[in-house]
C-alpha cells in the first residue's frame, strides 16, 4: 500500500507567522518604551540593572535579545533560534518582578514576562512560519551534524 504525502495544512504556518508578528512587534514597542518613554531613557535602564546588582553583562544581553527580536522575528530570520535566544531574558525578567512585586501582572510582577516566555517556547516549536525570510534550519539536522564533527 503505497501513501501521498499531502502538504501541511497552512493554518500551522499561518499561525506561526502571527505569532512571529506579535512577538517581533512586542519587542519593538518594549525597546520603543526604553528609549523614548522612560524617564531617564536606555540610561536610567541600564543603572537601574547595575544598582540592582546585575552584573553588566546583564544590560548588554537584555538589549541584544530585543534588538533580535525587533529586527529578525518580523521578517523571519532564523526565528527559531532568536526567539531561542530570548528565552534567558525572560526568565530573568521573570525572577526580577517576582522578587520585587510577586507573581500578578497587575501588581508589576512576573505574570506577563511568564506568557511571553510560553509564547517564545511556542514560537521555537512552531517553527519560522510563512513568508519567512531566512528559514532556520531543522535543529535536528543541525545537532546530527555537529555530533558527527565532534571526535570519538
Amino acid at each position: 500500500m503505497s501513501r501521498t504525502m499531502t502538504p501541511a495544512a497552512p493554518g500551522p504556518d499561518r499561525a506561526a507567522l502571527a505569532l512571529r508578528l506579535l512577538l517581533g512587534a512586542l519587542f519593538i514597542a518594549h525597546l520603543y518604551w526604553k528609549l523614548a518613554i522612560l524617564p531617564g531613557g536606555l540610561n536610567a535602564w541600564w543603572d537601574n540593572l547595575l544598582a540592582n546588582g546585575y552584573p553588566a553583562f546583564v544590560p548588554a544581553y537584555v538589549l541584544s535579545a530585543e534588538l533580535f527580536g525587533a529586527l529578525l522575528l518580523i521578517p523571519g530570520v532564523f526565528t527559531r533560534y532568536v526567539a531561542l535566544y530570548a528565552m534567558p531574558m525572560m526568565i530573568g525578567a521573570a525572577q526580577y518582578w517576582l522578587a520585587r512585586k510577586g507573581f500578578f501582572f497587575v501588581q508589576g510582577g512576573a505574570e506577563l514576562p511568564l506568557v511571553w516566555l510560553a509564547l517564545l517556547g511556542i514560537q521555537i516549536v512552531a517553527g519560522d512560519g510563512a513568508r519567512a525570510l531566512v528559514r532556520s534550519p531543522d535543529p535536528r539536522r543541525l545537532l546530527e551534524s555537529l555530533l558527527r564533527r565532534v571526535p570519538a
